[in-house]
């Protein structure tokens, strides 16, 4: 990295990580720590290949962004040299040589297909002045009212150290209504709204024997009515998770759930249980074949019983029959973030591809947006990512209303966005 000596200690107080950025000329090495999944920290901690990782090195710009994490604002980050002195943002600019930036690659090439919908942000108003953080989860009542389950104002560890409420209930016009979940969860991954209104909650971050790991059922009150798995408990057992990521509701009311998310100790299941949570049967393993699942992270289940599972790290879908069996391989689709099925519509968004060589969402060729298609496969229209960036940008999960208005969380650019037909 031209014009840039020595090392620097950029501390995350949203994510509660610590990065070490070390730059010896051309040479840039990041290690780690990060308090959700107990990564080492120091000289033995792992290479991180850019993993999301951005730095704008421009006279009028300055933005770092670590997994997941975008600092727009200089109030968010501190930089330290261990030499015993903080290091300026203006001297750490001085320091750039010239207006090069630093980014990772993205696919900026547009599918052929058309756009037939508008996209509005600004949406919600937080409560108490609060940032709204990392986010997946969202979903739409039968009223309307906009349900987001965020991540405390920041992302990987921010609800350990934060008492908030992450679920939060917004009305159709963005006002904020009421709100529960204070300490309950690890990590937001999942809202699902039933057809009485009650709220499957997904929390697919692990703190060993105390909490997390777990879904949750709770009427629009914050009553909780169901609870599976076992607080802070991995296992690959029928009682058990091991990080689960997303839940469909089949069309006789039972549940199908992705179970495993991109940790490499992780489960890569699909779980079929019954309405009250009971075990009835499972489907796949850990692999790159038919049937197989890398990063499973998203899944929807259309009117026939038929599975839409998203196999996020192998940047495809994989289709399966009501009894499991393998009906196709789809990846025309991106490398799927978010799946939803509504009216038999199918709703898939790519908010990770990207064309950088050996480095996390390598997908070159395929630009972030949503898909809607129908369900045998054929693409009707793509809605781009207008600022693909980083790591992840655009919406990672996706719900679609009864008035077929496709509403967005996002990750990486942490806001709710709505998509609505022209």
């Amino acid at each position: 990295v031209r014009g840039m000596r020595g090392t620097y200690v950029v501390r995350s107080y949203y994510a509660r990580t610590t990065h070490v950025l070390r730059t010896h000329h051309t040479d840039v090495r990041s290690t780690y720590y990060d308090r959700r999944r107990g990564s080492p920290s120091g000289d033995s901690a792992r290479p991180s290949i850019f993993l999301g990782w951005l730095c704008v090195c421009a006279l009028s710009d300055f933005e770092w962004f670590f997994n997941g994490n975008n600092f727009s604002n200089l109030s968010d980050i501190e930089i330290q040299n261990p030499g015993s002195y903080v290091v300026e943002i203006t001297n750490l600019l001085n320091n750039c040589l010239d207006t090069d930036t630093i980014i990772i690659d993205q696919n900026t090439e547009l599918p052929d297909y058309p756009n037939n919908y508008t996209m509005y942000e600004d949406l919600v108003r937080m409560p108490d002045d609060r940032s709204m953080g990392s986010g997946n989860a969202i979903d739409i009542d039968s009223m309307g009212n906009i349900w987001v389950f965020e991540r405390c104002g920041g992302n990987n560890g921010a609800c350990l150290a934060s008492d908030v409420d992450p679920v939060l209930k917004f009305s159709p016009d963005g006002d904020i209504l009421t709100s529960f979940g204070s300490g309950m969860f690890v990590w937001p991954h999942g809202i699902i709204i039933d057809e009485d209104d009650n709220l499957w909650i997904i929390d697919a971050g692990v703190v060993d024997g105390e909490k997390g790991n777990q879904i949750f059922k709770f009427n629009q009150e914050g009553q909780l009515l169901l609870e599976l798995g076992r607080p802070g408990v991995r296992g690959d057992s029928q009682e058990l998770f091991n990080e689960p990521s997303d839940l469909s509701i089949g069309p006789d009311g039972t549940l199908y759930i992705v179970d495993g998310h991109i940790s490499p100790d992780s489960n890569r299941r699909i779980l079929h249980l019954t309405a009250e949570g009971e075990y009835i049967e499972e489907w796949g393993s850990q692999g790159y074949g038919p049937l197989q699942f890398e990063g499973p992270h998203a899944i929807a289940v259309d009117s026939q019983g038929r599975m839409y599972v998203g196999d996020r790290t192998n940047n495809r879908l994989q289709i399966l029959s009501p009894e499991g069996e393998l009906l196709a391989i789809w990846a025309h689709f991106g490398r799927p973030s978010g799946i939803r099925i509504h009216d038999d519509m199918l709703y898939v968004v790519d908010s990770e591809s990207r064309q950088a060589e050996g480095l996390y969402g390598y997908n070159p060729g395929w630009h972030r947006g949503i898909y809607v298609g129908t369900l045998d496969g054929t693409i009707t229209d793509f809605i781009p990512d207008p600022n693909s960036h980083d790591g992840t940008s655009f919406p990672e999960g996706i719900a679609v209303d009864d008035n077929g208005v496709i509403w967005g969380a996002s990750v990486g650019d942490r806001k709710v966005t709505k998509y609505v037909r022209n």
